[in-house]
């Protein structure tokens, strides 16, 4: 799961928009750098809700997706109402375990703001590692092109 955010992101991206909200944002009108985290977030749901797996159908199930690793790579800094264009994709799909990549730009001048990617474990109510659904899995490497 090593390999860097632009070598993986693969064929199939998804991509959404979302606007930056004020309570994005420190007290200079600049996202706070842990808020990208929601960004990420946003992008996942959307490319498993574009793909017919549904994040609530999953936990309804009684499996969970904790993120257990992440990293974020800060290029330059987006502000209060900039709309921001969300790339994902999924790679690395394993038994209990799936990479989601992420790029950020500012649509209005297609910089990239940040990439990064988190790793989520499928765990149940308890937070026992426990593996993916079948019929989740084999979505998630559809989505991965596995």
């Amino acid at each position: 799961m090593g390999k860097a955010v632009d070598e993986v992101m693969g064929d199939y991206i998804h991509r959404t928009e979302r606007r930056v909200l004020y309570a994005d944002t420190d007290s200079g009108g600049v996202v706070y750098y842990g808020n990208y985290l929601h960004f990420f977030e946003a992008g996942r749901t959307e490319i498993l809700r574009a793909n017919g797996a549904s994040y609530r159908e999953l936990e309804e199930n009684g499996y969970i997706l904790p993120v257990v690793e992440c990293h974020i790579r800060y290029k330059a800094s987006a502000r209060y109402d900039d709309l921001l264009l969300v790339e994902t994709s999924v790679h690395d799909v394993r038994k209990m375990s799936c990479r989601f990549n992420h790029r950020l730009s500012r649509v209005d001048d297609q910089r990239l703001l940040v990439k990064g990617y988190t790793v989520h474990a499928c765990v149940d109510p308890q937070g026992k590692l426990t593996p993916f659904p079948d019929y989740f899995r084999e979505k998630l490497r559809l989505i991965a092109g596995e």
